[in-house]
Formats: structure tokens, sequence, C-alpha cells
């Protein structure tokens, strides 16, 4: 059967062929979005038992689908879950008057620090679960990519399955030009610097989550600019090569300007400096996103720094223009 937007069954095999729509998501991705409340865990075990395939071969997590492949899925029984959680009315017009840029095809949000992506790991919802109980109406609402909670900036949500594969592609081309501005500690010397240092994430014992540099990594390249430099700290913007989990906390750490509030790859004392001077969070903020749509003028937007943050570079005297 052709793939499409209904509901299936899950109680027995199914054989699904691929349309142009769905060419290109990775096979894990889409069997979260097929078997819905299926926790992450289940998905990869499918997988790496060889229960789901594709065109009667074994994949792993990471292939991504070609239109014509026929996939197989499993049944899988999922427990009954409860209805998501509704944001509170203050998370929902918070959301309402981020939208920076939004068309018939995607929009684009400006997303506050401390609110993650989405729901899950202990968390009753995210941006993508508000944006849906903010839109009922919406037939189709998903995360084109990712910030970290603590992030804010230009986050991009698709309206169409047919735009979320586009967006896709050129991310996977390098195509979206995405920058950030972050804090660093100390005097930034030298001008522009480019980190060219592989990375590789880790789990701890305790379950947590962590991004070394290491040789057996993968690749990842961020472009360093400095904006504008003090002895205490340094404005800087970063335009990524890669999109690695972590990549700009953990490259800037890695030449010795761990970012202002980072908690995980920082330094507590520069830390402490800057909870002085009235940061409560990670300075790092998605600023400005160019995304080449074919055959259109490229669209560019920019993600005003919020008052905190602009707060902070005036007390410590660093020019800028946000």
């Amino acid at each position: 059967m052709q793939e499409n937007d209904s509901k299936q069954a899950t109680n027995g095999v199914q054989l699904v062929e691929i349309g142009p729509d769905l060419a290109g998501q990775r096979v894990d991705n889409y069997l979260l979005g097929r078997l819905k409340g299926a926790p992450r865990n289940l998905i990869y075990r499918i997988l790496r038992r060889g229960e789901v395939r594709v065109n009667k071969g074994r994949i792993r997590p990471d292939y991504r689908l070609r239109a014509g492949d026929v996939v197989r899925i499993p049944p899988v029984r999922l427990d009954a879950r409860p209805a998501p959680a509704r944001p509170a009315n203050a998370v929902l017009e918070l959301l309402a008057a981020a939208v920076l840029h939004e068309d018939p095809r995607l929009l684009i949000l400006n997303k506050p620090s401390g609110l993650a992506v989405h729901g899950g790991s202990g968390l009753r919802y995210g941006v993508i679960e508000g944006l849906r109980a903010l839109r009922p109406e919406a037939r189709y609402l998903e995360l084109v990519h990712r910030l970290d909670r603590e992030t804010s900036g230009c986050l991009i949500i698709a309206k169409r399955r047919s735009t979320l594969r586009i967006l896709h592609d050129l991310l996977r081309q390098n195509r979206i030009d995405k920058r950030y501005l972050a804090l660093v500690r100390g005097r930034w010397e030298g001008g522009t610097r480019t980190v060219d240092a592989p990375l590789r994430k880790n789990v701890l014992r305790s379950g947590e989550r962590i991004v070394r540099v290491d040789p057996a990594g993968k690749p990842s390249r961020s472009v360093f600019r400095p904006l504008a430099v003090g002895e205490l700290a340094s404005l800087v913007e970063v335009r990524l090569e890669t999109g690695r989990t972590h990549q700009i906390r953990v490259h800037a750490a890695h030449i010795g300007h761990p970012l202002a509030g980072d908690e995980k790859y920082g330094d507590a004392g520069f830390n402490r400096q800057m909870r002085e001077q009235g940061l409560q969070r990670l300075f790092l903020h998605a600023h400005s996103l160019r995304i080449p749509l074919p055959g259109e003028k490229p669209l560019a937007v920019r993600a005003p720094l919020d008052d905190e943050l602009i707060t902070l570079l005036d007390r410590l005297a660093l020019e800028h223009d946000f």
C-alpha cells in the first residue's frame, strides 16, 4: 500500500511503500512518527533485532528512506498513554509572541531559553507540543532541527511533510546558514578562528550524556568570529559547518573559551562571575538563519537577543547593535 497520513492498526505486520514525500527521512524517525507513543528504546530494539526491514533487508537506524522502499513494520503493542499535557497559558502566549516568520510551508520562532523543543525524559511538553496545542487546527507541525533546552533563538517548524523533506536535504548539504551569538570566557585573540575537532557522544554511568573531542568521533567544524572583545569576556558569532550535539559548547571549551552559563562544559569560576552580573542562563543564542529555498529568494530571519543578555552585554561594556 502507498504511504499516506492515515493511521494503521499495529496488531499485525504491515508492509508500507514509501511515497516521495517521505524520501530522505531516517527510518528511526519515520517509525517514531508511525508508531505514535512508542518509546525510542522500543524503536531501536526492533531495528536492532531485524524486526523492521526495508526491501526485505535489515537496516540501521540512520538508514534514509527512498521513494518506493517497502518497509516491514512488526506488530507492536503499545500501552495506553494519557493525553499529552497541555502547556500553561503563559507558555502558549510566550510561543505565540515568539513567531518571527510564517508562511504556508513553515514557521520560524525565537525559542525561549529553558524550554525544550519537545517533551520526554521527564518533561511533560516542549515547543512542538505547545505549538500543536496553540494551533489545534494545524494538520502538520514538525520540528526541522533541534536546539538545546537552554539555547534560545531561531527554530524551524515545518507545516508540510514535503517542506520537512526539502529542509532536511538542505541541512544535510550544509546549505542552511546558521549563526549563533555566544559569550565566552576571557579576551579573544587572533580574529576569526576555525575549530575542526571531531566530536563523540558518551553516556556516563549516571546516564548523563556528554560530548567530548575525540579523534574517533564525527567530523565537526565551527567558525568563531569575534564581535566585541573584553578582558573578562568576549562576544563571538559562531557559524556551524556541521550540526553535532553540543558542538559550539564543546568546541568553545576545547579552545579555552568556555561559554558563559554553561554548567556542563564551562568554567565554574567564570559562571559565578557572570551570575554576579545577572546572567541566569546559558549565553548561546541562534541569532540568524538564511535558507535557500528552491526557486525562490533566500529566506533570511534574525532573532533578537532577550533583555537579560542585552543587559549583561551593557554591564560588561561590550558594544553591540542587537
